[in-house]
Protein backbone atom coordinates (compact mmCIF):
# COMPACT_ATOMS: atom_id res chain seq x y z
CA UNK A 1 0.00 0.00 0.00
CA UNK A 2 2.95 2.33 0.56
CA UNK A 3 3.82 2.60 -3.14
CA UNK A 4 0.28 3.31 -4.45
CA UNK A 5 -0.20 6.03 -1.83
CA UNK A 6 3.23 7.51 -2.56
CA UNK A 7 2.46 7.47 -6.28
CA UNK A 8 -0.85 9.25 -5.70
CA UNK A 9 0.77 11.93 -3.55
CA UNK A 10 3.54 12.43 -6.13
CA UNK A 11 0.91 12.94 -8.82
CA UNK A 12 -0.62 15.68 -6.68
CA UNK A 13 2.80 17.26 -6.26
CA UNK A 14 3.18 17.06 -10.04
CA UNK A 15 0.02 19.12 -10.54
CA UNK A 16 1.35 21.73 -8.13
CA UNK A 17 4.74 21.76 -9.86
CA UNK A 18 3.15 22.41 -13.27
CA UNK A 19 1.36 25.51 -12.00
CA UNK A 20 4.49 26.67 -10.14
CA UNK A 21 6.68 26.35 -13.26
CA UNK A 22 4.14 28.06 -15.52
CA UNK A 23 3.80 30.98 -13.11
CA UNK A 24 7.55 31.34 -12.69
CA UNK A 25 7.91 31.22 -16.48
CA UNK A 26 5.38 33.99 -16.95
CA UNK A 27 2.83 31.76 -18.70
CA UNK A 28 0.28 32.02 -15.88
CA UNK A 29 -0.67 34.88 -13.61
CA UNK A 30 -0.74 33.90 -9.90
CA UNK A 31 -3.44 36.51 -9.35
CA UNK A 32 -5.85 34.18 -11.14
CA UNK A 33 -5.61 31.72 -8.25
CA UNK A 34 -8.43 33.61 -6.57
CA UNK A 35 -10.77 32.92 -9.51
CA UNK A 36 -9.83 29.25 -9.53
CA UNK A 37 -10.49 29.12 -5.79
CA UNK A 38 -14.01 30.40 -6.42
CA UNK A 39 -14.56 27.74 -9.07
CA UNK A 40 -13.24 25.07 -6.71
CA UNK A 41 -15.31 26.19 -3.73
CA UNK A 42 -18.65 26.90 -5.40
CA UNK A 43 -18.76 24.39 -8.28
CA UNK A 44 -16.15 21.62 -8.32
CA UNK A 45 -16.13 20.90 -4.58
CA UNK A 46 -19.92 20.48 -4.31
CA UNK A 47 -19.89 18.22 -7.38
CA UNK A 48 -17.25 16.07 -5.67
CA UNK A 49 -19.55 15.55 -2.68
CA UNK A 50 -22.65 14.86 -4.77
CA UNK A 51 -20.70 12.41 -6.95
CA UNK A 52 -19.45 10.46 -3.92
CA UNK A 53 -23.04 9.72 -2.86
CA UNK A 54 -24.22 8.95 -6.40
CA UNK A 55 -21.65 6.14 -6.56
CA UNK A 56 -22.91 4.47 -3.39
CA UNK A 57 -25.96 2.22 -3.07
CA UNK A 58 -28.27 3.06 -0.20
CA UNK A 59 -29.05 0.88 2.77
CA UNK A 60 -29.78 1.81 6.38
CA UNK A 61 -26.54 0.34 7.74
CA UNK A 62 -24.47 2.38 5.28
CA UNK A 63 -26.30 5.56 6.27
CA UNK A 64 -25.68 4.74 9.95
CA UNK A 65 -21.95 4.30 9.28
CA UNK A 66 -21.78 7.65 7.49
CA UNK A 67 -23.66 9.33 10.37
CA UNK A 68 -21.30 7.75 12.89
CA UNK A 69 -18.29 8.93 10.91
CA UNK A 70 -19.63 12.49 10.98
CA UNK A 71 -20.18 12.38 14.74
CA UNK A 72 -16.85 10.77 15.55
CA UNK A 73 -14.78 13.13 13.40
CA UNK A 74 -16.58 16.14 14.85
CA UNK A 75 -15.86 14.91 18.39
CA UNK A 76 -12.19 14.20 17.60
CA UNK A 77 -11.65 17.65 16.15
CA UNK A 78 -13.31 19.35 19.12
CA UNK A 79 -11.23 17.26 21.53
CA UNK A 80 -7.96 18.22 19.85
CA UNK A 81 -8.99 21.88 19.69
CA UNK A 82 -9.71 21.80 23.44
CA UNK A 83 -6.42 20.04 24.16
CA UNK A 84 -4.47 22.70 22.27
CA UNK A 85 -6.48 25.41 23.99
CA UNK A 86 -5.60 24.03 27.42
CA UNK A 87 -1.92 23.88 26.50
CA UNK A 88 -1.58 27.18 24.64
CA UNK A 89 -4.36 29.59 25.64
CA UNK A 90 -1.99 31.68 27.77
CA UNK A 91 -0.04 32.42 24.58
CA UNK A 92 -3.05 33.27 22.42
CA UNK A 93 -2.28 36.98 22.59
CA UNK A 94 0.34 36.09 20.00
CA UNK A 95 -1.64 35.34 16.83
CA UNK A 96 0.81 32.73 15.60
CA UNK A 97 -0.32 30.32 18.33
CA UNK A 98 -3.92 30.74 17.24
CA UNK A 99 -2.92 29.97 13.66
CA UNK A 100 -1.06 26.90 14.93
CA UNK A 101 -4.17 25.64 16.73
CA UNK A 102 -6.41 25.95 13.68
CA UNK A 103 -3.83 24.63 11.19
CA UNK A 104 -3.16 21.58 13.37
CA UNK A 105 -6.78 20.43 13.07
CA UNK A 106 -8.40 21.81 9.91
CA UNK A 107 -7.12 19.75 7.00
CA UNK A 108 -7.65 19.34 3.28
CA UNK A 109 -9.84 16.30 3.89
CA UNK A 110 -11.97 16.80 0.79
CA UNK A 111 -9.93 17.97 -2.19
CA UNK A 112 -6.92 15.83 -1.27
CA UNK A 113 -8.58 13.38 1.08
CA UNK A 114 -10.84 11.65 -1.44
CA UNK A 115 -8.11 10.59 -3.90
CA UNK A 116 -5.94 9.42 -1.01
CA UNK A 117 -8.58 7.37 0.76
CA UNK A 118 -9.79 5.78 -2.48
CA UNK A 119 -6.19 4.72 -3.15
CA UNK A 120 -6.08 3.00 0.24
CA UNK A 121 -9.55 1.42 -0.17
CA UNK A 122 -10.25 1.18 -3.93
CA UNK A 123 -13.07 -1.34 -3.42
CA UNK A 124 -14.88 0.56 -0.66
CA UNK A 125 -17.03 3.33 -2.21
CA UNK A 126 -18.25 4.38 1.23
CA UNK A 127 -14.87 6.00 1.98
CA UNK A 128 -15.58 8.89 -0.41
CA UNK A 129 -18.73 9.61 1.60
CA UNK A 130 -16.67 9.41 4.78
CA UNK A 131 -14.45 12.14 3.36
CA UNK A 132 -17.48 14.26 2.43
CA UNK A 133 -19.03 14.16 5.90
CA UNK A 134 -15.61 14.81 7.45
CA UNK A 135 -15.58 18.04 5.43
CA UNK A 136 -19.03 18.85 6.81
CA UNK A 137 -17.96 18.28 10.41
CA UNK A 138 -14.86 20.39 9.81
CA UNK A 139 -16.90 23.24 8.32
CA UNK A 140 -19.01 23.39 11.46
CA UNK A 141 -15.80 24.18 13.32
CA UNK A 142 -14.25 26.46 10.67
CA UNK A 143 -16.93 29.11 11.12
CA UNK A 144 -17.18 28.76 14.89
CA UNK A 145 -14.07 27.64 16.79
CA UNK A 146 -11.76 28.28 13.82
CA UNK A 147 -12.89 31.86 13.27
CA UNK A 148 -12.79 32.53 17.00
CA UNK A 149 -9.23 31.28 17.31
CA UNK A 150 -7.97 33.27 14.34
CA UNK A 151 -9.69 36.53 15.29
CA UNK A 152 -9.79 36.16 19.07
CA UNK A 153 -13.31 37.65 18.92
CA UNK A 154 -16.58 35.73 19.33
CA UNK A 155 -18.52 38.20 17.17
CA UNK A 156 -17.14 36.60 14.01
CA UNK A 157 -18.50 33.17 14.91
CA UNK A 158 -21.45 32.27 12.68
CA UNK A 159 -23.64 29.19 12.95
CA UNK A 160 -25.40 30.34 9.76
CA UNK A 161 -22.11 30.24 7.83
CA UNK A 162 -21.31 26.86 9.38
CA UNK A 163 -24.59 25.40 8.10
CA UNK A 164 -25.06 27.36 4.87
CA UNK A 165 -21.88 27.03 2.83
CA UNK A 166 -21.20 25.25 -0.48
CA UNK A 167 -20.06 22.04 1.22
CA UNK A 168 -23.06 21.79 3.53
CA UNK A 169 -25.53 22.65 0.77
CA UNK A 170 -23.99 19.97 -1.44
CA UNK A 171 -24.44 17.45 1.37
CA UNK A 172 -28.05 18.54 1.89
CA UNK A 173 -28.62 17.84 -1.82
CA UNK A 174 -26.71 14.55 -1.79
CA UNK A 175 -28.43 12.88 1.15
CA UNK A 176 -32.00 12.95 -0.26
CA UNK A 177 -30.69 11.69 -3.62
CA UNK A 178 -28.87 8.91 -1.77
CA UNK A 179 -31.70 7.92 0.57
CA UNK A 180 -34.42 8.08 -2.10
CA UNK A 181 -32.18 6.31 -4.62
CA UNK A 182 -32.68 9.00 -7.22
CA UNK A 183 -30.80 8.52 -10.48
CA UNK A 184 -29.80 11.67 -12.33
CA UNK A 185 -30.03 11.81 -16.13
CA UNK A 186 -26.92 10.23 -17.65
CA UNK A 187 -25.67 13.51 -19.15
CA UNK A 188 -26.05 15.38 -15.86
CA UNK A 189 -24.45 12.61 -13.83
CA UNK A 190 -21.57 12.48 -16.31
CA UNK A 191 -21.03 16.23 -15.97
CA UNK A 192 -21.00 15.98 -12.17
CA UNK A 193 -18.47 13.13 -12.33
CA UNK A 194 -16.13 15.01 -14.68
CA UNK A 195 -16.20 18.09 -12.45
CA UNK A 196 -15.63 15.95 -9.36
CA UNK A 197 -12.58 14.29 -10.92
CA UNK A 198 -11.01 17.69 -11.66
CA UNK A 199 -11.03 18.79 -8.01
CA UNK A 200 -7.61 17.50 -7.01
CA UNK A 201 -5.83 18.92 -10.05
CA UNK A 202 -7.42 22.37 -9.66
CA UNK A 203 -6.71 22.42 -5.92
CA UNK A 204 -3.03 21.65 -6.53
CA UNK A 205 -2.82 24.15 -9.40
CA UNK A 206 -3.99 26.84 -6.97
CA UNK A 207 -1.38 25.86 -4.39
CA UNK A 208 1.33 25.85 -7.07
CA UNK A 209 0.31 29.33 -8.18
CA UNK A 210 0.44 30.58 -4.60
CA UNK A 211 3.78 28.87 -4.01
CA UNK A 212 5.24 30.78 -6.96
CA UNK A 213 4.68 34.07 -5.10
CA UNK A 214 6.33 32.96 -1.84
CA UNK A 215 10.06 33.47 -1.30
CA UNK A 216 11.32 29.92 -0.79
CA UNK A 217 13.78 31.03 1.87
CA UNK A 218 10.93 32.35 4.04
CA UNK A 219 8.98 29.17 3.47
CA UNK A 220 11.62 26.80 4.81
CA UNK A 221 13.49 28.86 7.42
CA UNK A 222 10.76 29.67 9.92
CA UNK A 223 10.98 27.11 12.78
CA UNK A 224 7.46 27.79 14.01
CA UNK A 225 6.07 26.52 10.71
CA UNK A 226 7.75 23.14 11.29
CA UNK A 227 6.15 22.88 14.74
CA UNK A 228 2.76 23.39 13.13
CA UNK A 229 3.57 20.85 10.41
CA UNK A 230 4.52 18.26 13.03
CA UNK A 231 1.23 18.74 14.83
CA UNK A 232 -0.88 18.49 11.69
CA UNK A 233 0.92 15.73 9.81
CA UNK A 234 1.97 13.48 12.70
CA UNK A 235 0.50 14.18 16.13
CA UNK A 236 -3.08 14.99 15.13
CA UNK A 237 -3.63 11.87 12.95
CA UNK A 238 -2.11 9.67 15.68
CA UNK A 239 -4.41 11.28 18.23
CA UNK A 240 -7.40 10.75 15.91
CA UNK A 241 -6.55 7.11 15.34
CA UNK A 242 -6.01 6.37 19.03
CA UNK A 243 -9.47 7.77 19.75
CA UNK A 244 -11.04 4.92 17.75
CA UNK A 245 -8.37 2.22 17.47
CA UNK A 246 -9.57 0.16 20.44
CA UNK A 247 -13.32 0.54 19.88
CA UNK A 248 -14.73 -2.79 18.64
CA UNK A 249 -17.89 -1.18 17.25
CA UNK A 250 -16.01 0.33 14.28
CA UNK A 251 -14.51 -1.52 11.32
CA UNK A 252 -10.90 -1.27 10.20
CA UNK A 253 -12.05 0.69 7.12
CA UNK A 254 -13.76 3.21 9.42
CA UNK A 255 -10.69 3.57 11.68
CA UNK A 256 -8.09 3.79 8.91
CA UNK A 257 -10.23 6.31 7.02
CA UNK A 258 -10.20 8.58 10.05
CA UNK A 259 -6.44 8.20 10.30
CA UNK A 260 -5.65 8.86 6.63
CA UNK A 261 -8.04 11.80 6.29
CA UNK A 262 -6.69 13.34 9.51
CA UNK A 263 -3.16 13.09 8.07
CA UNK A 264 -3.94 15.40 5.14
CA UNK A 265 -2.15 18.79 5.06
CA UNK A 266 -3.64 21.97 6.46
CA UNK A 267 -6.59 23.25 4.45
CA UNK A 268 -6.52 26.39 2.32
CA UNK A 269 -9.50 27.66 4.33
CA UNK A 270 -7.00 28.64 7.04
CA UNK A 271 -5.25 30.99 4.63
CA UNK A 272 -8.59 32.40 3.48
CA UNK A 273 -9.63 33.17 7.06
CA UNK A 274 -6.23 34.66 7.88
CA UNK A 275 -6.40 36.93 4.83
CA UNK A 276 -10.01 37.93 5.54
CA UNK A 277 -9.23 38.92 9.13
CA UNK A 278 -5.65 40.14 8.44
CA UNK A 279 -4.09 37.72 10.91
CA UNK A 280 -0.61 36.26 10.23
CA UNK A 281 -1.31 35.82 6.50
CA UNK A 282 2.29 34.91 5.69
CA UNK A 283 2.44 32.26 8.42
CA UNK A 284 -0.88 30.78 7.30
CA UNK A 285 0.28 30.63 3.68
CA UNK A 286 3.58 29.02 4.68
CA UNK A 287 1.84 26.40 6.82
CA UNK A 288 -0.63 25.42 4.08
CA UNK A 289 2.11 25.17 1.45
CA UNK A 290 4.73 23.43 3.58
CA UNK A 291 2.32 20.86 5.05
CA UNK A 292 1.25 20.06 1.49
CA UNK A 293 4.84 19.58 0.33
CA UNK A 294 5.88 17.56 3.39
CA UNK A 295 2.79 15.36 3.13
CA UNK A 296 4.46 13.72 0.13
CA UNK A 297 6.67 11.98 2.70
CA UNK A 298 4.50 11.86 5.80
CA UNK A 299 1.27 10.40 4.40
CA UNK A 300 2.80 7.25 2.85
CA UNK A 301 4.90 6.70 5.97
CA UNK A 302 1.91 7.20 8.27
CA UNK A 303 -0.14 4.72 6.24
CA UNK A 304 2.52 2.08 6.96
CA UNK A 305 1.65 2.36 10.66
CA UNK A 306 -1.88 1.10 10.24
CA UNK A 307 -1.80 -1.16 7.16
Amino acid sequence: MFLPVLQNVLVMLGYMSIAFILCKGGKCDPRHAKSLSGLLLYALGPCMIINSFLKLEYDARTLAKIGAFFGVTLAIQIAFFLLLYLLLHKRYEDAKYRILSTAAVLGNVGFLGIPLITTVFPNEPIVTCYSSVYVMSMNLLVYTMGVFLITGDKKYMSLKSALLNPTSIALFISLPLFILRVNLPDALEGMVEVMAKSVTAVCMFILGMRLSTVPLKKLVTRPFVYATCSLKLVLYPLFAYLCVAFLPCFSDVFKVSIFVLSATPSGAIILSLAELHECEQELAANVVLLTTILSVLTIPLMVLLVL
